[in-house]
């Protein structure tokens, strides 16, 4: 009977790699590499060569260079491919090898391949990357986001994929920030800022959908709301209810600041949610025959302090209004808790209508008439449109909005 095959070679060694303890192959000497080609290869590393050509004696790498897998390899005194599988593909090398390479790693501190590199290589990252133009503390503290982010999240777990948030506060990192993003598509909400997210994730190359936009372009894929639709429905619902005397509760519609707005001003306003809303409430309570000068605006910045102070002005002079137009349902909530500290009821004193749908509206006390929009809807249909473009038709989506009447409107008592 014939020798059976061995994992031994005519060395009478053992392969470091569990490949050829899997192969059963034996190693012949004229497959080894050459002393002088090892040797060579450790010196473009810019390790030290010892005389018999098998590396760096300690493996380190040359002080202010990051350490390498040929610096482990030579550490460890494995050959480069072994060193790799032990990162890449432990299952092939033996547990005592692996065991080596490892603490070699550890000794010389090198923490393991670069999983960018090998992401890139594949073509694909399997993540999206959200982008907007305001704090990463807004996509936890802000209602809207807050849902937004629940549509966007719970789509990519169905898939598979993670979800990458980009900061692009910072005028002069927001360029790199998208342009080094590991992304495989962005999902840009351009509330304020958008054409320059466009710009900018259009030069990466890569499938991206605005929510928001809020102008035509036939060439990029968008999903939005009609905001004028939605305030004309809120500001008729306060007008069949028999208001008169109206203030409108606006979103900042001039960078930072905030304060008492003129309606030609917010007409003009770079941010198109809340021109469009604001044209929205006044030329429907203008179809009433009220005067469009006569409805007092006054803008925050979505805090409750800069809303509180507006509220005191409003409510401290003899003729109060009687239904507020807010512009979103976070200042909504924050105007109904101010109004009951005061002593004043909703809806008995002051009517309410908010703007979102937000979940929180639907559990206040009272529940908040609202504007609702299908947010969730939203974040899940640009997730498809990421990972399934062809799920996008039409490329451009208007989505409907809907009046939800709930406890914090009535007719006034008057």
């Amino acid at each position: 009977m014939g020798a059976k095959a061995s994992n031994v070679t005519k060395s009478g060694k053992v392969p470091e790699s569990g490949e050829g303890e899997k192969s059963g192959k034996v190693e012949k000497p004229g497959n080894r590499s050459k002393p002088d080609k090892q040797a060579a290869a450790a010196k473009a590393d810019g390790g030290p060569v010892n005389k018999a050509g098998a590396g760096a004696t300690s493996g380190k790498p040359a002080p202010g260079r990051p350490a390498r897998l040929a610096d482990v390899a030579r550490a460890a005194g494995v050959s480069q491919g072994t060193a790799s599988n032990v990162f890449s593909r432990p299952e092939l090398v033996r547990p005592e090898v692996r065991e080596k390479v490892l603490a070699a790693a550890a000794a010389i501190g090198y923490g393991g391949p670069d999983p960018r590199g090998r992401l890139l290589r594949a073509g694909k990252v399997n993540a999206i990357g959200v982008a907007a133009v305001e704090p990463l503390s807004n996509f936890f503290e802000d209602p809207y986001s807050r849902e937004l982010m629940r549509g966007i999240t719970e789509a990519a777990d169905a898939a598979s994929a993670g979800v990458s948030l980009i900061s692009t506060m910072n005028e002069e990192r927001l360029a790199w920030n998208v342009e080094s993003a590991l992304v495989d598509g962005f999902i840009l909400l351009c509330i304020e800022g958008g054409e320059k997210l466009v710009e900018l994730t259009r030069a990466r190359q890569l499938p991206f959908i605005a929510i928001d936009l809020g102008r035509p372009d036939e060439t990029i894929a968008t999903i939005g709301i009609d905001d004028y639709q939605g305030a004309c429905m809120a500001a008729q619902h306060l007008l069949d209810l028999g208001h008169l005397r109206f203030a409108v509760l606006s979103l900042e519609y001039d960078g930072d600041r905030f304060g008492w707005g003129h309606p030609a001003q917010v007409g003009d306003a770079p941010y198109h949610t809340v021109r469009n809303r604001n044209r929205g409430y006044l030329d429907t309570l203008a179809a009433a025959g009220i005067d469009r000068a006569g409805v007092p605006l006054w803008s925050s910045r979505s805090r409750r302090d800069d809303l509180e102070a507006g509220l005191e002005q409003l409510f401290a002079g003899a003729n109060p209004p009687t239904a507020l137009l807010a512009m979103s349902d976070r200042l909504a909530l924050y105007a109904m808790e101010w109004l009951q500290r005061r002593g004043l009821r909703v809806p008995e004193d002051v009517s309410i209508v908010g703007f979102d749908g937000v979940p929180e509206g639907a559990t206040s006390s009272p529940p908040l008439t609202t504007i609702a929009q299908p947010i969730y809807e939203i974040g899940r249909r640009a997730v498809a449109a990421i990972l399934e473009p062809a799920s996008l038709t039409p490329r451009q989506q208007l989505l409907p909005v809907e009046l939800v009447v709930r406890g914090s409107t009535a007719s006034p008592l008057w």
